[in-house]
C-alpha cells in the first residue's frame, strides 16, 4: 500500500523561496567554473596625456619611443620636451608639470630625487660616451683632446652645470688638459648647432650626437671620453598627474623595445 506524503502549503512556500534565494548563486558558481574569469585586479590600460621632460641628447630616441608607446596604447598621448638635463631639473623644482623625467646622468636626477620630487626609484637605462665634432673636412685639423686646447682653436662646450659639460671638465682633468671654449652652452644640440653651422673648430658633444647628425659633423673618438661615461636615469614625477600612464612608458624605455631603440642609436647600457 503506497503511502502519500503530504506537505503543508506553508512549507512548500518555504521551499520555493529557498531554491529561488540560492539559484543565483548556484549560476554564478557554474559560470566561473565554465571560464568567466574574475577580476584580475589588473590596473587601467595607459591612457590621456603624459608630459616627458628629457635630456636634448634623446631627442631622436626618445621621438622614436613616444610613437611607439601611443601606437601600441590608443588612448594615450605622450608630450615631449627636451632641454639641458640641469634645466629640465630646475623647471621641476619649480613646479612645471611633468610626469616623467629623463636625465642624462645619474646626479641631476639625485638632485630631483632629493628634493622629494621623484615618485618611486629611478632606473639607469642608458649610458653615454663623449667625442669630439668637427665641421666636415675638419678644417683645423683637430685629432685629440689635445688639440682643443691649441691657441686658435674655437672650441665650444656645454656649461659645467650641464652632464655633458661635467664629462667634458672631467675628461679633461683626466687628459691633463686645459680648456678654454669660447662658448659654454646650456644642451649639448646647442653645441652641435655651432659646430655644424662652422661657428666652432670643434665641440664636446656625446657619441650619439655626431651619429644624429649625418654628414652635418664629423666624429674624433678620443681615450679619455672612457673616464667620464654619463649614466642616464628616469623616473616619474612625483606630483605628475597620470602615474599609470607615466609608469607604463617608463616600462617601455627599459624594456626590451626601449633598449633596441636606444643600442641602435649608439647608446651602451644603463647598468655599468
Amino acid at each position: 500500500m503506497t503511502r502519500r506524503v503530504c506537505i503543508p502549503k506553508p512549507r512548500i512556500f518555504a521551499v520555493l523561496v529557498a531554491v529561488a534565494l540560492l539559484l543565483p548563486a548556484a549560476l554564478s558558481g557554474c559560470a566561473a567554473e565554465a571560464g568567466s574569469a574574475p577580476d584580475s585586479g589588473a590596473g587601467p590600460a595607459p591612457h590621456g596625456t603624459i608630459t616627458v621632460f628629457a635630456a636634448a641628447s634623446l631627442k631622436a630616441t626618445f621621438t622614436e619611443l613616444a610613437r611607439t608607446f601611443e601606437t601600441e596604447h590608443s588612448g594615450a598621448t605622450v608630450t615631449l620636451s627636451f632641454a639641458g638635463s640641469s634645466d629640465l631639473a630646475s623647471q621641476i623644482s619649480q613646479g612645471a608639470p611633468a610626469d616623467v623625467f629623463a636625465s642624462a646622468d645619474a646626479a641631476t636626477m639625485k638632485k630631483v630625487q632629493d628634493e622629494g620630487l621623484v615618485d618611486g626609484t629611478p632606473t639607469d637605462f642608458a649610458s653615454n660616451t663623449l667625442a669630439i665634432a668637427v665641421p666636415p673636412g675638419n678644417p683645423a685639423g683637430v685629432a685629440g683632446l689635445k688639440d682643443l686646447a691649441r691657441p686658435g682653436i674655437k672650441l665650444v662646450t656645454c656649461a659645467r652645470q650641464v652632464p655633458c659639460g661635467a664629462a667634458t671638465a672631467k675628461a679633461a682633468d683626466a687628459a691633463g688638459v686645459a680648456l678654454n671654449p669660447v662658448s659654454e652652452e646650456n644642451s649639448v644640440t646647442d653645441v652641435l648647432g655651432k659646430v655644424a653651422s662652422g661657428e666652432a673648430d670643434a665641440g664636446l658633444v656625446y657619441g650619439t650626437d655626431i651619429s644624429s647628425a649625418g654628414t652635418r659633423v664629423a666624429g674624433i673618438p678620443f681615450p679619455e671620453s672612457g673616464t667620464a661615461v654619463n649614466t642616464y636615469a628616469i623616473a616619474a614625477v612625483a606630483n605628475g598627474g597620470n602615474k599609470a600612464t607615466a609608469r607604463a612608458f617608463l616600462d617601455l624605455v627599459a624594456g626590451p623595445e626601449g633598449q633596441k631603440v636606444l643600442a641602435a642609436a649608439g647608446f651602451g647600457p644603463g647598468q655599468q
